[in-house]
């Protein structure tokens, strides 16, 4: 992403972002198609929030779907408040009063049905918890060339499984360890957290990891669970954080395995 800083617009706007007036608690976000959203003004203007308003992804200016000509860019947030194709931003003492912040992106006990919300009690989503996920999981063997060089990085002789994910916190919140696990969640072991180019003052983009094992080792169901810098970690079930919007349901990620017949 590539953009200006939030707060350096609003100091240059005449903001007074080092000396915050009492009643300025949020910032408002307005998008052409009448979109609004906020984020707390403490985000906006924190030096290493890295709030941008942007205007270009991948060094290329951005896409119409992606909010040309600006948008604002909230890392560390649930995407529904970086608004695209911003039209007007606006200093205030109450969060956006839009149906997105207000009547959605909120969470409830797993009891509480649609009807019993009290909508405005519960505050907004912002930050997102922790999070991980398995997008590959792939037998890999020793009579392949290719393959034969990632075992050899793990000392691995043996046909073996290569497991990869992702994983990521809210609140710029950095991954310390991801757990796997090969047989539902009895044993676990560490993957590695691969190196990438992440910018930025904190860590705010996905984290890699990687775990391969011997193949006779698998069960038959892999799960990974993450964990953050601040020892936040995923709960085991879905049942435990279940709401009937279906937000933020971030528990063990599981997935079915079965060995191929040799």
């Amino acid at each position: 992403w590539t953009g200006v800083r939030l707060r350096d617009v609003l100091k240059d706007a005449g903001a007074q972002i080092d000396d915050i007036p009492s009643n300025v608690k949020h910032i408002q976000f307005e998008g052409a198609e009448a979109y609004g959203a906020s984020i707390p003004i403490e985000k906006a203007v924190d030096q290493f929030g890295d709030v941008l308003l942007a205007y270009k992804m991948n060094g290329k200016p951005l896409a119409p779907d992606h909010g040309f000509p600006l948008r604002l860019l909230a890392p560390g947030n649930v995407a529904a408040r970086s608004v695209k194709w911003i039209t007007r931003v606006r200093l205030s003492d109450e969060e956006s009063t839009s149906q997105w912040q207000r009547r959605d992106y909120k969470c409830f006990g797993p009891n509480i049905s649609s009807q019993e919300a009290d909508w405005d009690a519960t505050p907004a989503i912002q930050e997102t918890p922790v999070q991980s996920a398995i997008t590959s999981l792939r037998d890999v063997t020793p009579h392949s060339a290719q393959d034969s060089k990632l075992l050899q990085v793990y000392g691995l002789e043996e046909d073996s499984i290569a497991v990869e994910g992702y994983s990521y916190a809210g609140g710029g919140r950095r991954i310390i360890r991801v757990d796997v696990s090969a047989d539902d969640g009895r044993t676990w072991h560490q993957a590695e957290l691969l190196p990438d180019e992440a910018k930025g003052a904190k860590a705010w983009a996905w984290s890699r990891w990687r775990w391969v094992l011997p193949r006779q080792q698998a069960g038959r169901c892999f799960v990974v669970k993450a964990v953050d810098e601040a020892y936040n970690t995923q709960p085991g079930e879905y049942e435990a954080n279940y709401n009937f919007r279906g937000n933020l349901t971030s528990s063990w990620h599981r997935v079915g395995y079965r060995a191929k017949p040799t």
